[in-house]
């Protein structure tokens, strides 16, 4: 009620509020977005995020112009803004003003079925029947929606049941992978992290679990791989980096696995361990569509593909046939490939993956900011 009348209130024109992953993070399509407003549009665009309490001052040491998310002052700005740019659900409970102009940039290209597309819905506190329901109500007020292919398009419109103006532009967030895939970058990024410059890296981000939970909206997670067969067997070769998803509540205890595993999982822009990374193990994870931009050796250690596919979620597609890489269910199997891959790189996995790039990323040319900020910010 307090929102809505405050958006009766008169526009802030040219005012952008953005947002990633309900205020937990910069980073995705929203930072790409912003950065290229900033760094190429008239100055009189005022750039603000929405960002949770505990993590302002990241953003405020990086110089970037910040709101606390929820408090008095973010209630006012977005009530008056003329753009929301987001890549996540807004809360029900927040109407669009009409005078502003809503971009959902979302979070990736789907695996794993979506809203109306899904069979049940295991999450907390909600039924498969609510869940479409609340979805659709907010997707209703989506003016512009990107999506990175026509695949995606094609789900998006269905599943979300998207109605309006969908923006085919390719990601924002992968124009970074086009452009600092180079040595001296990579380098750099390497220092600033403290990571050691003579060991390979390699990064595992797996999903969250839709009935793994302990709460609405906070999810547990068990890491399924041996780490200390993997210290053991891998350890004077590389390290690992872990990126669990911002949904997992989890904190994973990494006692004694220093030096060889470190936990990236709050670091604010997956990209900047992409970019770093020589291999990825992944599972579920639309992380992988967006890697493969980089064309470089990608696992699935899909240790409960089964149960995911057949109960949780489901699949858009068949993993074993599509996906760029090996699909393995134990430590070993993860070992093994890792092994080939530090060998060979992707040479046996090559026809594949060209398929796969073909098919997901052929929009990827670094220049999808620039057609999504041309296409809204005249």
């Amino acid at each position: 009620m307090i929102f809505t009348v405050l958006s009766w209130l008169p526009v802030k024109k040219k005012l952008i509020m953005f947002e990633s992953f309900s205020g937990k993070q910069y980073s995705c399509n929203p930072r790409a977005i912003y950065e290229y407003l900033a760094e190429n549009k008239d100055q009189d665009y005022d750039l603000v995020w929405s960002v949770n309490k505990k993590i302002m001052g990241q953003f405020v040491e990086e110089g970037i112009p910040v709101v606390e998310r929820l408090s008095p002052k973010w209630f006012m700005m977005m009530a008056r803004a003329e753009f929301w740019v987001t890549n996540s659900r807004m809360p029900n409970w927040v109407p669009k003003p009409k005078h502003t102009v809503y971009l959902q940039t979302w979070h990736g290209t789907p695996l794993k079925r979506l809203v109306a597309d899904m069979e049940e819905v295991h999450m907390p506190g909600t039924t498969r029947e609510t869940y479409i329901k609340n979805f659709h109500n907010e997707s209703s007020h989506w003016d512009y929606l990107i999506s990175p292919n026509r695949y995606s398009s094609d789900i998006f419109k269905r599943a979300f049941h998207f109605q309006k103006e969908m923006i085919e532009s390719g990601y924002p967030r992968n124009d970074y992978l086009l452009k600092y895939d180079n040595r001296e970058h990579i380098q750099s990024l390497k220092k600033k992290l403290q990571l050691p410059l003579d060991k390979k890296i390699v990064l595992y981000a797996p999903t969250w679990r839709d009935d793994e939970y302990q709460q609405v909206g906070k999810y547990k997670f068990q890491l399924a791989l041996d780490l200390e067969k993997m210290k053991n067997e891998l350890g004077s070769d590389c390290i690992l980096l872990l990126r669990l998803h911002s949904f997992i509540a989890d904190k994973v205890d990494l006692t004694g696995y220093e030096g060889f595993v470190y936990d990236f999982s709050n670091y604010l822009d997956i990209n900047e361990l992409y970019i770093i990374s020589d291999l990825l193990i992944t599972d579920y994870s639309s992380v992988f569509f967006d890697y493969a931009n980089l064309k470089r050796p990608i696992i699935f250690y899909t240790y409960d593909m089964d149960k995911y596919q057949n109960k949780i979620r489901g699949f858009y597609f068949d993993m074993e046939q599509q996906a760029p890489g090996p699909i393995v269910r134990t430590t070993d199997e993860v070992i093994k490939e890792m092994n080939m891959f530090f060998k060979n790189g992707i040479s046996h996995y090559e026809e594949k993956y060209n398929e796969f790039y073909k098919t997901y990323c052929y929009l990827e040319d670094g220049e999808a900011s620039k057609r999504v900020v041309e296409k809204l910010f005249k």
